[in-house]
Parts: C-alpha cells; structure tokens; sequence
C-alpha cells in the first residue's frame, strides 16, 4: 500500500485533530489557572512499541513532544513487567527522571485498543497547582533534592482495566495544598484521553487500520526526510558556544551551558559535553529534558518540519553523564524551565554563527516562577503560582515580539483579571518596560513591568528567575537585552534578592508591593543598519528612552 499525497495529508490534520481536541477539552475544564489561562499542559498519539511521538496538538507545549515520548516509554517498559497493557488501564506519574520535566507536570497515559492490540499511545500532560513540598506552587528555589519539590509518583495505574483506582487519587489529594484544583484537573485529564479514544475510533473506522498505521510511518519518515535537507543547507562545520544560568539558588556561582555543534552533510551534532556539573540546586534536568530542549529549539530554526519524532532522526545530542544536563534521581530539578531556555539560546546562538538568517537572538529567558501564598480571613488557604513574559529576539525578517511567553511553549500569560479574581491581590503596573529590547538592525522585543500588590494581611514570597546577571544575547552583530529585575520591600525599602533572580520565603504585609521587571530579547545584525525612521518610531511610542 502506499498512500497518495492528498490522503495522507488529510490524515496528518486528522491526527493532530484529535490532539487537538484533547487539548481544549482539559483548557475548558481545568480548575487551575496554569492550565486553564495559560495552557500549560499538551495532549499526543504515541508509538505502541517505541513510545516515539506520532501527533501533537497545536495548542500544547512543544517541549512536552520530547519528554513524553520518553514518558510513554517508560510505561510500555512498565506494562511489559506487569503482563502487558490490557484495555482500559491508566497509568499515572510525574517522576521527572523518566521523561518528566518536573514534579508538578502530571502525565496520564492510556494504551489504545484495537481489535485486542495496542494500536497507539494517547497521553495528556498538565501543570497542577500545587503538588506538595516546601514551597507552595512547587517551584523551590533552594531545594536541594527532589523531596524538597513535592510528592513524587512513578508509574502506576489509575484506572486498571478500566477499574477506576481512589486510592491513588486519596493519596495524590493528601499531598497538595488545593486538592479541590488537583482533583479539577485530573478529571479534566482523564475527559481528555477518553474524547480522544473516540475519535481515534472514528478516524480507523472510517479509513482503516493498515492505512492509519501507514500514515503515521509516512509522516515520520518525511519529517526525517524533510529535517535531513533542512541541516544539508546548512554549511558544513563546527561552532561553539558558551551561556550562564546566574546560579543554582544555594552556592552564588554562574553555571556554564556550553554547546559544541557540527554539521556534517545531513547530519547534526549537539554536545553539551564542556557543560558544568550537576549543581546542588534545583537547575539540573534530566537527559530527557535536554533532548526534549533541543527539539524545541530546532523547530524554531525549521519550521516547516511536522512535529513527531522524525526530527530527531538525523541529530545526535550528546551529554555528560552525572553534568547539570543529565542529572538523576534525586538531584533537584524543579527550576528545569530555566536551563532549558538557556539551552534554546545556545543552539539560537550556534546557528547564528552559521547562518545567521536563520537564526533569532536570544529571548528573554527566564519564566519567572512567582509564588504568593497564604490563608484569607476566613481560614481558606490560597496560592497563587505564576509565569510572565519578556521581550522575543530580532530575526532577520524585524523586530522581536514583545511581552511574548517564553519559546519553551505556545502557552500564554495569565491575564491579571483572572489572577486578581482568583486571589487576594492587585496588579498596581502591568506595562511594557522601556529600553529593554537589544539594539540591532533589528530590535528585541521588549519586557515588562509588574508590580503587584498584597490585599490580605501577610503572605510568603518565592521567585524563582534567571537572567538577572548574564544578558539575552543579540546576534549577527544585534546588541544584548536588558536583564532581569525584581525588588520587594524589607523596612519599607525596595530590596534585591540576595542571589539576584531567586528568593525563598519573604514576608509580605498587606500593602507591600513586589516589582518584577523582565528581560528584552536581544538585537539582530547591526545597530548602525537600523533603518532611521524605524528608530524615530521607537522613540515616539516610548520603547526607546536613551540614546
């Protein structure tokens, strides 16, 4: 059988349907905002023996494609040592050593049947709210093992055969301080994988199993085929490059990502070889999450390719093991979102050196996890747990995106109005920050300003950050972004955490205000080539103030 073009590119924008479906059925039905606003969470067809990435959603996050190829896996690997996958079973874990990112990203995973054999994979993947630990929201900047970031749960069935399992969800609710979001959640998870069991129904119903299956080796293979011809147009060569994360939160020492890349004819190296050691805190990342990294960043530079497992085909990556990127169990991890977006800005800034035309500068950087939490008048216990945004690099095309989300994901920003509704706070600036934006013949986006202010009697205060002491660089000549600010009051006066981009624990009063002031993205080519009048534009709307 070979399927002709037309078919087969029916059935790729059936499959990723499907996915897509599963996404805005958890969106719609999350309690938690992460999920809910944000869309942080991500819905895909997987390989029934290898795990490998088949479809995904165009709403989910991309660095979720990776991982949970890895994650469905270590299932199928799981299901094997129990008997094999029977109809009906859930699995359910979010340990982050075994294709996970970190402790708060839950992964449910159900074998599809067809005729008494597993056809596929489906898998859903979310944020949940809170999943216990030492910080409300989980994102701990001082942790120094995994026990410190929250509960950790590794592969075990929900549902077995189709027999749903409460213990499991008893002992997932006693560990998170909202277990009313939790429970919101979960549900939202398990509607979705059930929607997407239908369809998948349908579709082989309709055109059948044997072309089905064909379709999804079709399209992995031309992703490879495609992915192949994108690097042979690539100049043959070695690069490298070196960028910092400011510290790990316990010992006030940069870290070094470093990247060692070759091109040779269609194919690709990544080496993170030089990359520093596994750190005491919570920077490190697992193998997985530097491969699920790089494809991300990849599928910035060629977007053309489909997204499934094909991209990877043609690129080795390659690390050290025991370094802070393939670190194991129980290393911290919980901060993963900033090492992986330094590891996006060193494969920017490697094809920069080779095609730059190609290539962005570096974005913002950091998605500045901010935690707030405490009780209300009437005893209810709240958390708040946030993202925000930053300013985007130049390209070779204009200006970068500003207050944009970080390239890790599709996700957006929490709107204010929800989380000023869902807690007792007030957002007193919500702006964009002038002067931020590196300078180029191409500016970065540029970051914002936010200011927030606290409407209950006290509260704790967690920042978890990045790029408050190495800047997002330009390329192709572009100049380096503003970096990273965030002040809080101690006696009345705005103080700067003492490790710059982290904090654990402050106190907050009502009143009190918190301002977090975020990176631009860095420049593209050079400032001198900048067009006049687009300079004039800068400084009538207020983006540019100096110079």
């Amino acid at each position: 059988m070979s399927l002709d073009p037309v078919t087969l590119a029916i059935l790729k924008g059936r499959f990723e349907q499907i996915a897509d479906e599963m996404d805005a059925t958890l969106f719609r039905s999350a309690f938690n905002p992460i999920i809910a606003e944000a869309h942080d969470a991500s819905h895909g067809l997987y390989d029934a023996h290898t795990g490998e990435t088949l479809a995904q959603g165009k709403s989910g996050l991309p660095i979720f494609v990776g991982v949970m190829a890895f994650a469905v896996k270590a299932v199928i690997d799981r299901a094997a040592q129990e008997g094999g996958a029977r109809e009906g079973d859930v699995w359910i874990f979010n340990d982050p050593y075994l294709g996970g990112t970190h402790l708060s990203d839950f992964r449910l995973v159900r074998p599809f049947f067809r005729d008494g054999r597993v056809f596929c994979y489906l898998a859903s993947v979310g944020h949940w709210h809170d999943v216990g630990g030492n910080v409300p929201g989980n994102y701990n900047p001082v942790a120094t093992e995994s026990f410190q970031e929250g509960m950790l749960i590794p592969p075990v069935k929900l549902f077995d055969a189709g027999q749903y399992r409460p213990d499991i969800v008893a002992i997932l609710s006693a560990n998170s301080r909202l277990p009313g979001s939790l429970y919101g959640d979960l549900n939202g998870q398990i509607n979705a994988l059930e929607l997407g069991e239908k369809r998948m129904h349908q579709l082989l119903d309709e055109y059948g199993d044997a072309t089905c299956a064909e379709a999804f080796s079709a399209l992995r293979a031309s992703a490879a085929e495609i992915m192949r011809a994108e690097i042979r147009s690539l100049p043959d060569g070695r690069v490298s490059v070196e960028d910092w994360l400011d510290n790990d939160g316990i010992r006030d020492e940069a870290l070094k990502i470093a990247l060692d890349m070759t091109i040779t004819g269609d194919a690709l190296t990544l080496d993170f070889s030089r990359s520093s050691p596994a750190c005491a805190g919570p920077v490190n990342i697992a193998r997985t999450t530097t491969v699920a990294a790089c494809y991300v960043a990849l599928k910035h530079i060629f977007g053309d390719v489909p997204a499934n497992a094909g991209v990877l085909a043609p690129v080795e990556v390659i690390t050290d093991p025991g370094s802070l990127l393939a670190v194991e169990a129980p290393k911290p991890v919980g901060g993963y979102t900033e090492t992986i977006l330094r590891l996006i800005d060193v494969v920017f800034q490697a094809i920069g050196q080779i095609a730059p035309d190609r290539a962005p500068a570096c974005a913002y950087g950091t998605i500045n996890a901010l935690s707030m939490a405490g009780t209300r008048g009437d005893g209810r216990r709240w958390v708040l747990f946030s993202f925000f945004g930053g300013g985007h690099g130049g390209t070779s095309d204009g200006d970068g995106l500003s207050h944009g989300n970080a390239p890790i994901s599709t996700a957006t920003i929490p709107p204010l109005e929800i989380l000023e509704a869902a807690y007792p706070v007030k957002f007193t600036q919500w702006a964009l920050r002038p002067d931020s934006g590196g300078d180029g013949c191409h500016r970065g986006g540029l970051g914002a300003v936010y200011e927030i202010e606290l409407l209950e009697k006290e509260a704790d205060l967690f920042l978890f950050g990045e790029r408050g002491r190495h800047p997002p660089r330009g390329v192709n000549g572009g100049g380096d972004a503003a970096m990273n600010r965030f002040t809080y009051p101690v006696g009345g006066a705005a103080t700067k955490p003492a490790m710059t981009s982290k904090l654990h624990g402050a106190k907050l009063g009502r009143g009190d205000r918190v301002r977090l002031e975020t990176p631009g993205g860095g420049g593209w080519g050079d400032p001198a080539a900048r067009d006049p009048a687009a300079r004039r534009r800068d400084r009538d709307l207020g983006y540019v103030t100096k110079g």
